[in-house]
């Protein structure tokens, strides 16, 4: 089995920074694309964030030139760095990750989700 670990939320001020990390574990061949989703209270989860096998990037207007994904292989581990944050950025977010690992005895592309982290911004 694989199991996603996230780390880095917290309280900030608007227009402060935090990183997210999402570590990656257990049997795992390759991993594909890797993203962040947020969801706030009463709205839907939303991408913020992704990075594919071969390193392209995208992002959705809202966070575009705030936010920054990066991913490190040989940690198996997504970051994302979020600059200049504002209330409206106030959300659980979940990594996602798309992983070839083992399962039923045989090679398998499965996606899994980490566990949320809680960002708030307020003053």
């Amino acid at each position: 089995q694989v199991q996603l670990v996230e780390s880095g939320g917290g309280l900030v001020q608007p227009g402060g920074s935090l990183r997210l990390s999402c570590a990656a574990s257990g049997i795992i061949f390759s991993i594909g694309d890797m993203a962040w989703y947020r969801q706030a209270p009463g709205r839907q989860r939303e991408l913020v964030a992704r990075i594919t096998g071969g390193g392209s990037t995208n992002y959705p207007d809202s966070v575009m030139g705030r936010f920054t994904i990066s991913s490190d292989s040989a940690k198996n581990t997504v970051y994302l760095q979020m600059n200049s944050l504002k209330p409206d950025d106030t959300a659980v977010y979940y990594c996602n990750i798309d992983v070839l690992t083992f399962i039923n005895y045989r090679r398998q592309r499965r996606e899994y989700w980490g566990q949320g982290t809680q960002v708030t911004v307020s003053s």
